[in-house]
C-alpha cells in the first residue's frame, strides 16, 4: 500500500528534509583530503543534534553509523570508519536522512574531494544528478511510477560517455516511498522493466525518494563481507544522487532541496508547490 500524505504531513516531512539539506552542506565542506569518513559521520551527528532531529540510518537493520559514505567504486551503503582517509581526486557519495516528529527525509549527493578530477568523473556525476532531476520532473499528476523510471533511464542512455561505451544503471538498488518510515512502497527502478508493469498512478500526497545510481561500467554490484558495503563488480567508480519529493495539488515539492527544487525544475518549465517552510 502506498502511504498518501496530507498537506500537514508533507509540511512535517519538509522540516526533516531541510535537516538533511543542512547535513549535506556541512559534510560537503568537510569532505576534504585528509578527512576520514568517520569525521564526516561526526559532522552529520552534530547537525542532527543542533536541529533536534534523529538519524534514520543509525541502527537501521543494524547499520552502525549516521550516514553512508561511499568512496569511488563503492556504490552505496559504505560504512564510515577511521581507516578510510579521503585523498585528492576521490569522489564520495554521501547518503543520509533525518526524522522529525516521526516523519522522514532522505537524500544523497556525490562530492569531489580536492581537485584535478578526470573529465569522465565530472560527467558521471553530472549525468547521474541530471537524470534524478529528469525523474523528479516526471513526478506529476496523471503519470505513473514507470514514467519516472523511464525519464531517468532515457536521460542516461542519451548521454555520450567519454571514451565510449555505456553508463551502467545499477540494477539491484533504486528509489522508494518515504513517510513514516524511510523505506516504503513502492520500489522505484531507475530503468524500465516491462514485467513490472506501469505501477501506481501518481496522485497528490505521493512521496518518493528518487535516487539513480550510475557507474562508469557495469550495472552489476556485490556486497562485501560487512553485509553493507556495495561495490561495482568490475571496480569502476560510481555516483549516487537522491532527493525526497512530495507531489501536491499545486505540483511537486523537493523536500530535501534548500529551495524546494524551484531553480532546477524551472528548467523543465515546472513551478514547484508553495513551500510550507518559507
Amino acid at each position: 500500500m502506498v502511504q498518501i500524505k496530507s498537506p500537514e504531513q508533507i509540511a512535517k516531512m519538509r522540516e526533516a528534509g531541510l535537516v538533511v539539506a543542512a547535513i549535506h552542506r556541512a559534510t560537503r565542506e568537510a569532505a576534504v583530503p585528509g578527512a576520514t569518513t568517520r569525521d564526516l559521520d561526526q559532522v552529520a551527528r552534530k547537525v542532527l543534534e543542533e536541529h533536534g532531529a534523529r538519524s534514520n540510518f543509525l541502527g537501521y537493520g543494524g547499520f552502525p553509523a549516521t550516514i553512508c559514505t561511499s568512496v569511488n567504486e563503492v556504490v552505496v551503503h559504505g560504512i564510515p570508519d577511521e581507516k578510510t582517509v579521503l585523498a585528492d581526486g576521490d569522489i564520495i557519495s554521501i547518503d543520509c536522512g533525518a526524522i522529525i516528529d516521526g516523519w522522514h527525509g532522505d537524500a544523497a549527493y556525490t562530492a569531489f574531494v580536492g581537485s584535478g578530477h578526470a573529465p569522465e568523473l565530472v560527467e558521471l556525476s553530472r549525468v547521474t544528478e541530471e537524470s534524478m532531476w529528469a525523474g523528479i520532473a516526471a513526478m506529476k499528476q496523471g503519470n505513473r511510477l514507470v514514467d519516472i523510471s523511464r525519464a531517468i533511464e532515457t536521460y542516461i542512455r542519451r548521454q555520450p560517455k567519454p571514451g565510449g561505451g555505456k553508463y551502467g544503471i545499477v540494477e539491484d538498488y533504486g528509489g522508494h516511498g518515504i513517510g513514516t518510515e524511510m523505506h516504503m512502497d513502492p520500489h522505484l527502478l531507475n530503468y524500465v522493466e516491462r514485467r513490472r508493469g506501469k505501477g501506481p498512478k501518481l496522485v497528490p500526497g505521493f512521496c518518493l525518494a528518487i535516487e539513480p545510481m550510475v557507474s562508469l561500467g557495469t550495472p552489476k554490484t556485490e556486497v562485501l563481507e560487512d553485509d553493507w558495503t556495495v561495490i561495482t563488480t568490475d571496480g569502476t567508480w560510481s555516483s549516487h544522487w537522491e532527493h525526497s519529493v512530495a507531489l501536491t495539488e499545486q505540483g511537486p515539492l523537493v523536500l530535501t532541496a534548500e529551495d524546494g527544487g524551484k531553480a532546477k525544475l524551472a528548467e523543465f518549465g515546472i513551478t514547484t508547490a508553495p513551500d510550507p517552510a518559507a
